[in-house]
């Protein structure tokens, strides 16, 4: 049995600020005896202020190279705890919106955000891949804000035998239809039903941070959450900041979920569209300039974890 928890939390330019909000996280979560922390999208440096127009170079957040002196800090003050957060990683000429997994063994893994919003398409390249990785709680994909919104993007981690995601968000209330209640937000409602659905349809365990407050004309909105392998949300913030705590059996449930419907197992790749997507335009939406014409995409083989 493991405590996972999830952070709602607000994080803006000021690394010192940010890292000190991290610090005390870390504290409650250790508290609170918890084996993983995910923590939200942008956590040293903050996210964009706007998705509308490029931002200029003094609005974006710090960028930070891989092996800034930062994340030792963070490591040491990690220490047993499996920590992921976010934050805008430079390599050479191009900025990412990143992710990184550490405790005080180390770096785990990392993740540069794949499917960039408009917005940030400005400001960012787009990362290339998914790939799951070790961590002392066990296998873990992460995901970066948007990127959870596609099927595919969680998929290929469990598929990688991830049979836990986290799911890293600086995710706003909707800028053109805004609610009068947060329950009612279009973004808030489609935020819930994705944690759910990956959880749900790969039959692993989701754990999802948000940022809180506002960025500019960004409003976040918070509903950091843990998710069982069924789709249920076993504990949340809602709108407000703090930590969802939940305490879980990982290799157990994710085996449970799976014993008789197995969608891993039972997924018929033949039978499933693999030409690029069209759009109503009649453009192509989809891409596969690294690959050769008529090559047969590679499908991973079924993880089976065993309770």
């Amino acid at each position: 049995m493991v405590f996972l928890a999830a952070a709602a939390a607000q994080f803006g330019r000021d690394l010192d600020f940010d890292l000190d909000r991290v610090a005390s996280i870390v504290e409650a979560a250790k508290r609170a005896g918890a084996g993983l922390l995910v923590l939200p999208d942008g956590t040293l440096g903050g996210y964009l202020e706007d998705l509308r127009g490029q931002p200029g170079p003094d609005e974006l957040p710090p960028a930070l190279d891989a092996d800034d002196p930062v994340f030792e800090r963070l490591a040491e003050l990690a220490g047993d705890l499996v920590l992921c957060l976010g934050y805008r990683e430079r390599v050479g000429a191009l900025t990412y919106n990143a992710a990184v997994c550490l405790s005080g063994a180390g770096v785990h893994g990392r993740h540069r955000k794949v499917h960039l919003a408009p917005g940030e398409r400005e400001s960012y390249a787009s990362g290339e891949r998914f790939a799951a990785f070790d961590t002392p709680i066990g296998r873990l994909g992460m995901l970066i804000d948007y990127d959870k919104t596609f099927p595919e993007a969680a998929r290929a981690l469990a598929a990688d035998g991830a049979i836990l995601l986290a799911c890293l968000s600086a995710w706003p209330t909707s800028l053109t239809d805004p609610a009068r209640r947060l329950v009612k937000d279009r973004q808030a409602r489609l935020f819930d039903l994705y944690d759910c659905a990956r959880a749900a349809e790969n039959q692993v365990v989701l754990v999802s941070a948000n940022q809180t407050g506002r960025s500019g004309a960004l409003t976040f909105l918070g509903n950091a959450k843990v998710v069982g392998p069924g789709g249920d949300i076993r504990a949340r913030t809602w709108s407000k900041a703090g930590l969802a705590v939940a305490e879980v059996d990982l290799a157990a449930e994710v085996a449970r979920s799976r014993r008789v419907l197995h969608h891993l197992a039972e997924l018929r790749p033949a039978a499933y569209h693999s030409e690029p997507m069209v759009d109503p335009a009649g453009e192509p939406a989809v891409t596969q300039a690294d690959e050769p014409a008529g090559a047969e995409p590679e499908v991973a083989e079924p993880v089976v974890v065993e309770p």
